[in-house]
Formats: structure tokens, C-alpha cells, sequence
């Protein structure tokens, strides 16, 4: 990934910090899984790579680990420091840590590597600072994630608003050099407005997820086109998310 994407995605993201946990209900019902598959039987040094606003690294610091926090975002990591969510604070980029390697016992990343344009080179990250017998766990979003809003779109103006998320089988192409376990799991969320299943992806920082190059378009009357255009479930608007669930063991 570029500069300049890394830029865009952290100002985004930068943006949404103070209110991110008013809006990141999928986020923590997603990593609230992943934590409890994993919180037990782990080292003392947990890596939270792109902790964001630092829920998770509390959660870890609850339990008794030292743990540092780690995101790309300056006003994320500022919120976390704020809450005392670590031990640590790097703001560094997931695709170059800047840790020793075989330092830490486990790196925990919840929603994270789908910004990334290659996710092995999140994953060899991870993997290199993670000590012998360690874990590295992690979801990320798959192909067929947000379906009904691109859908949606797509009827309303023929073009996608949405960069594509990889494939089930091509993730695990990404993690075969590894010993690793990986479950695909499908997510599917209600909204009571439209309004509001936009805010919820807004709300966390996720508005690099689509082309904001026709933000013009945005107008009341394409507002209802678009609200026309969605499927509609007993007056709920649905949102799919696939979710992966995914272990590397290093060896």
C-alpha cells in the first residue's frame, strides 16, 4: 500500500477517534470472539496490532498481560493512552513493526490486514516479532463483505463505490507457508435506517471503504435512490459482513 493510502486511511480512521466506540458494535462482537478463543494459555506479552482506540488492549491488560499498543493512527493511539488501555504505545505501520523479532508472545489484530493491499506482508510482521510456540490471531473481512450496499449502489449509478476484499481461498493461499487454522464465518447485521447503517460504517472510520471522488452525489434525492434500491427486511436494513477468523502457530 502507498503513502498516500496509509495517510488517507489513517486520517479516516483519525477522525472517528473520539466517538469510534459509540459506533464499532461489529467491530468489538467480532474481537470479543476472537479474544475469548484465544485469551487463555498465552505468553505475558501481547502485541495489539491496530488497537485503534485501545478496547482490546484493555481487555488484554485486564487478564495480567503487558501489552503494547499498536496503530497508525496518532489520535487512535492518543484516545487509548488516555483510557491507560496498555502497557506500550508505538504508532507504526502493521506492515513494519518496529519490534524486535520473537518478542512478544502473541499478536492479536482484529479487523485490521483488510487495509492492506498485501496482506502476507501484515502477516510475516506479526509472525517475525512473535516468539517460538506464540500465536498470531486475527480477523479480517472477506469477499462478499457489504454486498447489499454495493449492490445498492451499483443499481443507482452502474459503478462500485467499494475496493474489493479478497477471496476465502486466497487469504489462504497468503498464510500457507505457516502452520495456521482459518474459519470463514458470516455476519449479517440489521439496521432500523439506512441513515444509520451508513453511520455505523462512517462512525468507524471506514469511509475509505468506498470512492468518495462523488461525494456530490450525496444529495437528498440520491439519498432516496439509494434507499429504494436496498433490500429491505421487515423495514431493517440489512449488512453482510464474511468474516475470517484465522491462527498462525509459530514455529
Amino acid at each position: 500500500m502507498n503513502t498516500k493510502n496509509k495517510n488517507a486511511i489513517a486520517f479516516s480512521f483519525g477522525k472517528a477517534a473520539r466517538y469510534y466506540d459509540n459506533f464499532s458494535i461489529f467491530q468489538k462482537q467480532i474481537g470479543k470472539k476472537l479474544f475469548k478463543r484465544f485469551s487463555s494459555n498465552v505468553g505475558n506479552i501481547v502485541l495489539d496490532a491496530g488497537c485503534g482506540t485501545g478496547f482490546f488492549s484493555k481487555q488484554w491488560k485486564l487478564i495480567g498481560k503487558n501489552v503494547i499498543a499498536l496503530d497508525l493512527s496518532e489520535s487512535m493511539l492518543h484516545v487509548a493512552q488516555e483510557g491507560k488501555s496498555a502497557s506500550y504505545y508505538v504508532q507504526a505501520d502493521i506492515e513494519s513493526i518496529p519490534l524486535k523479532n520473537k518478542s512478544v508472545d502473541l499478536c492479536f489484530s482484529n479487523l485490521v490486514i483488510q487495509w492492506c493491499k498485501n496482506i502476507f506482508i501484515p502477516l510475516n510482521q506479526m509472525y517475525r516479532v512473535t516468539k517460538c510456540g506464540g500465536l498470531v490471531v486475527f480477523t479480517t473481512l472477506a469477499d462478499g463483505s457489504l454486498k447489499e450496499l454495493k449492490q445498492c449502489w451499483e443499481r443507482v449509478n452502474q459503478s462500485s463505490h467499494f475496493n474489493s476484499f479478497l477471496t476465502f481461498d486466497e487469504i489462504k493461499i497468503a498464510c500457507k507457508i505457516w502452520s495456521n487454522s482459518l474459519e470463514q464465518k458470516s455476519c449479517c447485521f440489521l439496521y432500523p435506517s439506512f441513515q444509520v447503517l451508513l453511520r455505523s460504517i462512517k462512525g468507524t472510520g471506514a469511509t475509505y471503504l468506498y470512492n468518495e471522488k462523488k461525494r456530490g452525489l450525496m444529495t437528498k434525492k440520491y439519498l432516496e435512490r439509494l434507499i429504494n434500491n436496498y433490500p429491505n427486511v421487515n423495514n431493517m436494513f440489512p449488512l453482510t459482513y464474511k468474516v475470517i477468523f484465522g491462527a498462525l502457530y509459530r514455529e
